[in-house]
Parts: structure tokens; C-alpha cells; sequence
């Protein structure tokens, strides 16, 4: 009897420290209409290829995850601020952006692209005397805001959501958008007289936004080579985008932290 009671206690001691581990919980924010990266589901659950790969990265390094429901713009005040631990939704790794934030290491390769109705313009050269938009803090704003002058466009638009911005081009208030490729080229498939007309070619790298200095970089940047590693990336690539990744891509190479020149 001795024994079993003996026996018993160690079992609740390990119940007991298995419960403090995952008593942690990352604080992710993630925008919720970016599909395939992030969505909310007819059960009005976060699901998408981002939200694989952070509850993959949840379950490698034994924590608990919330996923809150912010704007695009508002996570990067979010991430700050430390309100939260992480941050998702296609946000490209850029030196400005490591200046007051850190990221993990890229996970998959992009381009931007020109939105617009058939017909609107489909070259970067096309752009002149027209209306451009983006979303509001996105390296879309970013190229726009750069290229303006040299392109020659009218004006300038900055959208603080998807939607607005894809219905103006749709009822013509705007000539085109500029944003991530595969975002629009998903964004737009059932959209009439709408679509992407030109891929503007960035070399865009997608990493997770995180707190400058935060205790949690190394470890999920770790998990991050890891999931690479076994081939559990490349898995939820071929789900969400329907293809293999490309040999030597950020999907299915190791890299190291990224750090601000």
C-alpha cells in the first residue's frame, strides 16, 4: 500500500508540473480577414496556413495559445506595446521593421502585385495619372508612397481593411491596389470584372512580428527550424496553397534570426 500512495503522489507531481508548463500562454494577434493565412471559420474560429504554423509552434514548445482578433495596423502597436507576444498576417521582414520590432526567421517567399478591373492597369508603368491604394502600414503603403512620384500616379489611398479597399476597385473609385500576391490572387477569385493584373517582383520574406528583446524569440524561432526540418511546413503549404514549396525557399530552408542593418 505504501508503494501505490508513493507511486500516487509522484503521479500528481507530474500532473501537477505538466499543468505549470503549458500554464503559459502566447498572446498572438493576427488580422482576421487574410485568407489563406488567417480567417475566421463559420464557427468563428482562426484557422489558415499562419495559424497552423503558431499552434504547431505552441504545441512544440509546451504553451497554451490565444489568438486575438486585431486590425492590421494595430499589431504592430500590439507587438510595442508587449499587449501581445506575437504577431501574424503576411507581415513582410523589412530593416525598418527591425528597427523597433524582432522577427523569426522568414517562413515563405512573396512578391506584391497590382489589383484592378479587367482592362485597369496592368504594368507598374500603367499607374501614371491613376488612383493607387493599400493597406494602411503594409509594405503595399510602403511601395506606393516610394514609387508615387517616380510612377507618376494621381493619388494615393490608405485603407485600414481588405475590404475597402477591394471594393473600390471593384466600383471604380480606385484604379488599383497594390498588396501581397498570393493574398490577392485568393482575395479576388470570385470577384467579377476583378482580379490581379501584374506581379510587382519585391523578394518579400513573411516572419513573425515579435516584441523587441522578447524572452520567446529563440525558443520560437527554434521550433520554427524544426518544423522546417521534419517536413511539417511543407505540409501546411500543400494544404492551404495547394502546391509543394520550391526547393530552397524560406518555406523549407533554415535561417537564422534576422537582425537590422
Amino acid at each position: 500500500m505504501r508503494i501505490l500512495r508513493i507511486i500516487g503522489v509522484m503521479l500528481a507531481v507530474v500532473m501537477f508540473m505538466t499543468g505549470l508548463a503549458r500554464a503559459e500562454t502566447l498572446e498572438v494577434g493576427a488580422y482576421p480577414t487574410n485568407p489563406p493565412w488567417e480567417y475566421k471559420n463559420d464557427q468563428n474560429e482562426f484557422v489558415g496556413f499562419e495559424v497552423d504554423l503558431v499552434k504547431e509552434i505552441a504545441r512544440r514548445i509546451n504553451v497554451d495559445l490565444n489568438i486575438q482578433n486585431l486590425g492590421f495596423q494595430a499589431l504592430f502597436a500590439a507587438t510595442s506595446s508587449g499587449r501581445i507576444d506575437m504577431a501574424i498576417s503576411t507581415i513582410t521582414i523589412t530593416n525598418e521593421r527591425l528597427q523597433n520590432q524582432a522577427f523569426t526567421q522568414g517562413y515563405f517567399d512573396s512578391d506584391m502585385a497590382l489589383v484592378a478591373r479587367t482592362g485597369g492597369p496592368d504594368s507598374e508603368q500603367a499607374l501614371k495619372g491613376k488612383v493607387v491604394g493599400a493597406l494602411a502600414s503594409s509594405t503595399g503603403e510602403k511601395w506606393a508612397k516610394e514609387n508615387q512620384a517616380k510612377l507618376g500616379f494621381s493619388d494615393y489611398r490608405s485603407y485600414p481593411d481588405y475590404q475597402g479597399l477591394l471594393l473600390d476597385v471593384q466600383n471604380g473609385r480606385l484604379d488599383a491596389g497594390v498588396s501581397d500576391y498570393l493574398g490577392l490572387e485568393y482575395a479576388t477569385a470570385n470577384m467579377n470584372g476583378v482580379g490581379v493584373t501584374h506581379r510587382i517582383v519585391t523578394g518579400d520574406r513573411y516572419g513573425i512580428m515579435m516584441p523587441k528583446g522578447s524572452p520567446w524569440l529563440a525558443k520560437v524561432n527554434a521550433a520554427i527550424s524544426d518544423i522546417k526540418r521534419d517536413g511539417t511546413l511543407a505540409k501546411i503549404h500543400e494544404k492551404w496553397l495547394e502546391t509543394k514549396p520550391g526547393s530552397g525557399t524560406s518555406t523549407v530552408t533554415v535561417l537564422p534570426i534576422p537582425k537590422p542593418m
